[in-house]
């Protein structure tokens, strides 16, 4: 039997022909040595059509097609022209060997032409593509790498839909940083709290809070010139006339050591990058809550924005963390306590990350565990509607919350909450109706502008003279109005000639269609005497021939 090969490259079909080929010589190793020599291999695969793509974007709509195992016109066009035919009722004497499995059942399917692809087509194929420039007149290798790589470029760009508003990678970075900013803060601050507490000890008493204190350092400076009339200034920065009034205090009977000019202006530095990094922090905050309102809206409305993230970025994507069973989620973030409970053979973590959550800070010791694994499942249901879901809402995301509230008054005070089902209809209502309006108001925006364009040109003509190509078809939707119009008069009017006489005869059409009964039910009887008076004569008959033959 014909072996054909049908190798798809990124400039066109080909079909190649292997010769002089055994089921017992078909061993992979043998060809496998074969496949590096051009000349031993180009005596057992030849070339024998070749059909080239006739643009990139073709060559983008075959590449699609054949990922997807389909199988187009075009290529079916050639092999139905480049392959022997087969005659009807017969079987075929060759074989065409394919990469695909599912392109060649597609081929089958519809060419009846059969196909194989095993390891020694998958070899044979493997060396058509080491020597494909080699086999084809005028096709230099470095065009054939050029189409490739714009193939493979346009083939990933159509694959992934890329979408610039839901890029979760965005926010991984983002709680990174903001963590990151934290720690480094955090750090920074208490380092600004040293380095000028040798000056002014006592102010660290009274402000607490990190990002007021570096502020108030970089504010007095010198504790020295601190006096009186910097009440205001110091009262807009705390917010409190008295804790002003108390730094005052405080500066004048300090037992801090006093600094050198060159001390304080490195002080004054660097409380000025806390002060800025703390800044850059807020703002880099709420560039994560745009962010995460945008990627996932239900699970940052159900669990909270920095929550949220923490989880995305710790299961390395949205659509990992849709993946993500409940009982996984659950424990999220928690991987070095599962497994030293599993291998001391202790009590498992509760939870993981979803800690962090207001929920279960607000349930009792002996609901915390309950409402972790509740909320879990709420959050793998909010991740699955932001992942899979085109509508950008937080609607379901709302709605579960309400749920994991309804769960913590059940589980303090035996108030029943509503069932899944009910709420989810809810939220789809909601929905529906949210698309609809806008909708409406995309209608009644586009309404006004179709007015304005009648009012100008009611004859639907240009200043030229020429006809308007917008205008066709209501032309043409007016005369099919007006033909309608006149059918339905017509029918009006033929009702109503019909109508009289209908009503004058409606008696008599009674009667008649009595009379018919009456007689359709007589002839039956009539029908019946007849037989029987046949019979009588035939028996008659009978009795005068026997008689007479007697």
């Amino acid at each position: 039997m014909a072996l054909y090969l049908l190798f798809e490259s990124s400039s066109g079909y080909s079909l190649f022909h292997a010769y002089g080929l055994d089921e017992i010589g078909q061993n992979t190793e043998a060809v496998r040595n074969s496949v590096l020599d051009l000349n031993r291999f180009g005596k057992v695969v030849k070339l024998v059509a070749f059909h080239p793509f006739s643009s990139a974007l073709d060559a983008l709509n075959q590449c699609n097609a054949i990922s997807e195992g389909l199988m187009t016109e075009e290529l079916r066009n050639f092999l139905e022209i480049t392959l022997p035919k087969v005659k009807e009722g017969k079987k075929a004497k060759f074989s065409l060997g394919v990469a695909e499995p599912k392109v060649g059942s597609q081929i089958f399917e519809v060419t009846k032409i059969p196909c194989q692809s095993n390891e020694f087509v998958l070899e044979l194929l493997r060396g058509v593509r080491l020597h494909f420039d080699k086999f084809i007149k005028d096709l230099k290798p470095s065009d054939l790498e050029k189409a490739q790589l714009g193939l493979g470029h346009s083939y990933s760009r159509a694959k992934v839909k890329f979408n610039v508003n839901r890029v979760d990678n965005m926010v991984i970075q983002a709680i990174f940083l903001l963590d990151t900013l934290d720690k480094d803060i955090n750090s920074f601050s208490m380092r600004v709290r040293e380095w000028y507490s040798w000056h002014f000890p006592e102010l660290a008493k009274i402000i607490n809070d990190n990002y007021l204190y570096a502020k108030i350092a970089k504010l007095v400076e010198n504790k020295s010139d601190l006096s009186e009339i910097n009440i205001p200034e110091l009262s807009e920065l705390v917010g409190d006339e008295e804790k002003a009034k108390e730094i005052v205090e405080a500066a004048k009977a300090s037992m801090g050591q006093d600094l050198s000019p060159i001390d304080l202006i490195n002080v004054q530095q660097f409380a000025q990058r806390v002060i800025n990094l703390s800044e850059y922090r807020k703002k880099l905050y709420e560039y994560l809550v745009t962010k995460m309102n945008d990627i996932a809206p239900n699970l940052a409305s159900l669990i909270g924005e920095v929550v949220g993230a923490r989880l995305i970025s710790h299961a390395g994507s949205l659509s990992n963390l849709a993946k993500c069973p409940s009982s996984t989620l659950q424990i999220l973030g928690a991987e070095k306590a599962l497994f030293r409970a599993l291998k001391t053979k202790g009590n498992t973590p509760k939870y993981g990350l979803i800690f962090h959550s207001s929920f279960i800070g607000r349930a009792t010791a002996k609901n915390k565990g309950r409402i972790a694994r509740y909320l879990a499942n709420k959050c793998s249901i909010a991740s699955r509607i932001d992942c899979f879901s085109e509508v950008n809402t937080s609607v379901f995301g709302q709605q579960l919350r309400e749920q994991v509230e309804e769960r913590l008054d059940f589980y303090d005070k035996g108030v029943a909450p509503r069932k899944n089902v009910d709420v989810m209809k809810v939220a789809i209502e909601s929905v529906v109706n949210d698309v609809a309006e806008e909708d409406a108001d995309g209608q009644q925006i586009d309404e006004p502008s179709l007015k304005k364009s009648k009012k100008k040109k009611p004859k639907g003509e240009i200043e030229d003279g020429e006809p308007m190509a917008l205008d066709e078809p209501n032309l043409v939707a007016d005369t099919e109005l007006e033909t309608e119009k006149k059918k339905k008069r017509q029918k009006s009017e033929e009702q109503q000639e019909n109508a009289v006489p209908s009503e004058l005869n409606g008696h008599d059409a009674e009667q008649n269609g009595t009379s018919k009964k009456k007689k359709k039910k007589s002839h039956k009887p009539d029908n019946d005497v007849e037989a029987k008076d046949l019979t009588q004569e035939k028996k008659k008959k009978k009795k005068k021939s026997k008689s007479q033959d007697e």
